[in-house]
């Protein structure tokens, strides 16, 4: 139980939900729903990880099932598609959605910053030749 209470922290940091769940009403909630094609994964003791990031679930399985051995990644879905343990893992490589929204954000100010730099420069380079001219002359 301690060990589930850590997983479900590390869970709560990254944003993602982990809970425990029972086999057969987990498969009566999938029937009929783009997740139906995950009902196989559902026998013995099984839990589920989702949250709205689509990275920080997997992410944080994985890297938790690094840790501790008594969790196993059997799979998962993204969007209707379904994925496999090495398609999870994949997916847990992956930037999360913030990180992505800040190499965005460095992409979009860096040629800004360049600019801004370029513009300056003419006017710097001649102050310093005027400020070179005036020591010269004293």
């Amino acid at each position: 139980m301690a060990e589930l209470g850590d997983l479900r922290g590390h869970m709560r940091e990254v944003g993602a939900n982990f809970k425990v769940t029972k086999n057969r009403l987990t498969k009566l909630a999938l029937a009929g729903t783009k997740f139906e094609g995950l009902s196989d994964m559902f026998s013995g003791p099984t839990a589920i990880a989702y949250s709205s990031d689509p990275v920080a679930a997997a992410k944080a399985s994985v890297k938790y099932s690094k840790l501790n051995d008594k969790l196993i990644v059997l799979g998962g879905a993204m969007g209707s598609e379904s994925l496999d343990v090495e398609g999870i893992r994949a997916l847990a490589t992956l930037p999360s959605l913030d990180e992505l929204r800040a190499r965005l954000v460095g992409m979009i100010s860096t040629p800004a910053t360049r600019i801004a730099g370029v513009l300056q420069a003419p006017a710097g380079q001649v102050a310093r030749v005027i400020g070179a001219y005036a020591q010269a002359g004293e």
